[in-house]
């Protein structure tokens, strides 16, 4: 005690630890004039002691009074020592910053009240305490007590124009500060924050671009907070660092990359929408420092190109655009493994623009990096199959046109093709929705010759013969009716007079076995007539069914069509084409008569002219009355066929053809017997097992006499009777 009554007045001592603000404010003064006095006399150990006890007696008192004279009394000193109080600031500044923590928060209120007044007098000098300082402003931003806020508000304000002013401050110590603190959700202390980092970044000295990446994921979490005021303070400072970004010629674009495509993926929309606008002007400006990030860039480029809200959609697909017309090359980084990686991922999205986007870049690498994509091609070609089976009709064309790509080399054709029906045998329904589209798009896509011979070699050797059939019947409804095969229809025509028309026709007709009105309307289109008779010819009872049919319902109504033009034309010359009427009466004897196709062939057979041109000029009338014996006995060799069989179709076997088609025939036959067969023993097992379980029962419930049981026995072993021994239906004599 009595060194602080030799440092300070008894008074003073008593005064500033009142509990009367005005008594401790007094005090204060009466300590200012001293610490002058004592600066003017030169007693610099005095003053050291004066400090020690303000913090001694009262900065560190049990007592909040005393603890609030204490802070008042160190900020007089400093008043009173003025430019002399740097000298003193280590003693100083210390206990101030700790009465920050303070319980009391009258004493945390003095705290800030004391360091403004501090650093009111000593300015530049104060720098030395900034982070220690920093930490205790951003504590008390989100302080409980209002009063306390408004003072550490004043105090941050103050701070701030001293570290504007300042060349002493040191933005790389202070960067590890702000950055831990980023991801904070107190509301008042990501103010703090923001106010911070917009301020010192209005400084020209201090680069706070160059430490953008440090802070930038914090700034785009405020981009979601529930306060708008945060969330627009939050947006200024994003958009006016992107601002500086388009003008500086030095950007870290790398690492603020990989927390943009995070960001993209927010949950949140206006961050998503920032993220992907951010990453818009990233694919414009980066340049060479993106290449190898572009497999991540277009990574969260893909599904915002689905997203829901329409803003960012048009962005994403600008960004798309602008990403994939950039021109670079694996030796400069780019990474078309990583790419190709990204969009079979996005192949899976439940989005359809996502998918498209994801097969156009596939399709474009492919353009573009021929070699390098089918070195990856393994990774991708399995997903690339299954997408064959999407719900989207956009999306298979898409497929099948990448398909296309990839399917110039020749391993990667037959793989195709392969797969192709493969999916058709695994997904009947397939088949139905989507085989006709997906053979028509690869014909347009590839020769469709090399199509069809492809599918017809590997269906000829076809193990499930029902799949096969449908399949064949499929194709041969696509073949008849798709504009898109046309020059192969035209090509079948002149099977009986050039080598290309009877190559495919044998080529398909192996497989085309598989199916009897597949064969039928293959001859039709071939102009094979006479051989499509003999087909109907050999067709026996067990040919005839529902399926057949159906199946020849649909080739009479086709032959109605502008497809068979040609055919309907050569009715008008019954007498050449004898065959081809020898087959339509064929067709039509197979019709049930009250068929709506039996209906509409007899039609088409009655208009058939009932004479022929014969040699001279002359007309020759047929007889009305039984117009298709009149026909039966022209001669065959005004059959167009029957000239080319020796001649110009230069050797097509059809009797081998017709044996092929048979023997393909009975092995249908004999499959279909023995699921009969099988059906029927397993229903006649099962039938025999419940009735010898019913007679069990029943010979258990009524079980005779013994004597009853032996007269049983020996009726069953007497010789029959004169009258029992009659037949069915005899009479008893």
């Amino acid at each position: 005690m009595s060194d602080a009554l030799s440092a300070i007045p008894a008074a003073v001592h008593r005064n500033l630890s009142d509990k009367l603000y005005e008594k401790r404010k007094n005090a204060a003064l009466d300590l200012e004039n001293a610490v002058k006095a004592l600066i003017t006399s030169g007693d610099h150990d005095k003053i050291s002691k004066v400090i020690d006890v303000l913090i001694k007696d009262f900065a560190k008192s049990p007592q909040a009074n005393h603890r609030k004279g204490g802070l008042i009394g160190l900020a007089a000193v400093t008043v009173g020592l003025a430019s002399e109080a740097a000298q003193y600031l280590e003693q100083i500044v210390p206990p101030v910053i700790h009465a920050f923590f303070d319980q009391d928060s009258r004493v945390r209120y003095y705290a800030c009240e004391a360091l403004y007044n501090i650093a009111k007098v000593v300015r530049g000098e104060f720098i030395f305490f900034f982070n220690d300082i920093f930490d205790a402003l951003c504590k008390l931003s989100a302080d409980s007590d209002a009063n306390v806020q408004s003072a550490a508000h004043l105090l941050d304000r103050l701070v701030k124009d001293i570290v504007t002013e300042s060349d002493q401050f040191s933005i790389e110590e202070f960067i590890p500060l702000l950055k831990e603190r980023m991801n904070v959700l107190n509301p008042y202390v990501r103010q703090f924050l923001v106010g911070w980092i917009t301020v010192l970044d209005s400084v020209p000295d201090i680069d706070m671009l160059g430490f953008l990446p440090d802070f930038l994921d914090g700034l785009f979490n405020m981009l979601s907070d529930s306060s708008h005021e945060i969330r627009q303070q939050a947006d200024s400072a994003l958009s006016e660092f992107l601002q500086e970004i388009k003008n500086s010629p030095s950007v870290d674009y790398g690492r603020m990359a990989e927390i943009l495509v995070q960001r993209a993926s927010s949950p949140d929309e206006f961050t998503r929408l920032t993220a992907i606008t951010w990453i818009n002007e990233f694919v414009k400006l980066g340049g060479d420092q993106l290449v190898r990030y572009y497999a991540d860039i277009l990574g969260a480029i893909l599904p915002c190109i689905s997203d829901k809200e329409e803003k960012i959609r048009v962005v994403a697909r600008e960004t798309n655009e602008e990403l994939r017309s950039i021109h670079v090359e694996p030796s400069d980084g780019f990474d078309v493994g990583a790419i190709l990686s990204v969009a079979r991922r996005q192949l899976s999205s439940d989005n359809e623009a996502t998918r498209i986007e994801a097969l156009n870049w596939i399709s474009t690498l492919l353009n573009k990096h021929r070699t390098e994509v089918l070195c990856f091609l393994n990774d991708i070609f399995d997903t690339l199959l299954k997408a064959l089976s999407d719900s989207s009709d956009d999306v298979v064309l898409l497929v099948l046109e990448v398909h296309a790509g990839v399917a110039k080399d020749p391993q990667y054709f037959r793989q195709l093709i392969v797969f192709l029906v493969h999916n058709f045998r695994a997904d009947n329904s397939l088949l139905e929705r989507r085989g006709a589209l997906i053979v028509r798009r690869l014909c347009v896509l590839l020769d469709a010759e090399r199509v069809y011979r492809e599918l017809s070699t590997i269906l000829e050797g076809e193990d499930n013969l029902d799949f096969a059939s449908t399949m064949v019947q499929a194709l041969n409804l696509i073949l008849i009716t798709s504009p898109e095969l046309s020059k192969l229809r035209d090509l079948l025509k002149g099977s009986l007079v050039n080598r290309e028309g009877k190559e495919l026709f044998v080529a398909l007709y192996a497989s085309w076995c598989h199916s009897p009105m597949a064969i039928i309307s293959l001859c039709l289109l071939a102009q094979a007539y006479q051989h499509a008779s003999v087909v109907i010819q050999s067709l026996v009872e067990e040919d005839i069914n529902v399926k057949f049919l159906v199946q020849l319902d649909k080739l009479i109504r086709l032959l109605e069509t502008p497809i068979f033009t040609y055919l309907r034309l050569q009715l008008l010359e019954p007498g050449r084409f004898t065959w081809l009427l020898k087959t339509l009466y064929g067709l039509l004897m197979l019709l049930p008569q009250q068929s709506a196709a039996f209906k509409i062939l007899r039609t088409r057979l009655k208009t058939v002219p009932t004479y022929s041109f014969s040699g001279g000029g002359q007309i020759s009338r047929a007889s009305s009355g039984v117009p298709f014996s009149q026909y039966m006995h022209h001669r065959e060799d005004g059959d167009a066929e029957d000239n080319n069989i020796n001649n110009s179709h230069q050797g097509i076997n059809f009797a081998a053809r017709l044996q092929q088609f048979e023997n393909v025939q009975n092995q249908h036959r004999g499959q279909a017997r023995n699921k009969v067969n099988y059906s029927y023993n397993t229903s006649s097992t099962s039938a025999s097992k419940e009735v010898r379980r019913s007679e069990e029962q029943q010979q258990q419930q009524h079980k005779p006499p013994a004597s009853s049981a032996s007269s049983s026995v020996a009726d069953i072993n007497r010789p029959p009777s004169r009258s029992s021994r009659k037949g069915p239906g005899q009479l008893q004599l």
